[in-house]
């Protein structure tokens, strides 16, 4: 789990600027009123596609997807408020809005801990970055021509 935390500290928050006392404002505001529980998702997904038709790349794609997703419960209820900046302002006006399901102003506070329990399984890698595009783009010629002798066999 220390690996996996701390990739999720340099991917997430390090290019922000955020730390984990941003974290714990950000929870300190979700739990304001009096809720149940709340969470902080955040994310980021990079994706990668190129295409060869007939030996030619005919097109290549990269996308990023990032945000965080902040849930507010109270009893039945569920608040819930997405931001695609992982950044300490857009946090916190998301948090606003999902804990507005429960407005009896209560405090209280909540403290991020670092669990070191689970053990990583695999490790953090971003394939994306393991090649050049040269190298993907010969990569994937010569996964074509094999299928297609394959095929023709």
């Amino acid at each position: 789990m220390p690996q996996a935390f701390d990739t999720a500290t340099q991917t997430l928050l390090e290019p922000t600027g955020l730390g984990l006392p941003d974290l714990e404002r950000v929870l300190d505001r979700l739990m304001s009123s009096r809720l149940d529980a709340a969470d902080v998702y955040c994310e980021n997904t990079r994706l990668e596609s190129w295409v060869l038709e007939d030996g030619i790349i005919r097109e290549g794609a990269f996308s990023i997807e990032q945000g965080a997703g902040l849930r507010a419960m109270t009893g039945e209820k569920t608040g819930f408020a997405f931001t695609d900046e992982i950044r300490l302002g857009s946090l916190l006006e998301a948090a606003d809005a999902a804990r507005a399901i429960a407005r009896s102003g209560r405090s209280r506070k909540v403290a991020l801990r670092r669990r070191d329990t689970v053990p990583a399984l695999y490790p953090a890698l971003n394939p994306l970055g393991s090649l050049d595009e040269d190298a993907k783009v010969d990569l994937l010629r010569r996964v074509d021509v094999e299928a297609r002798r394959r095929t023709r066999a």
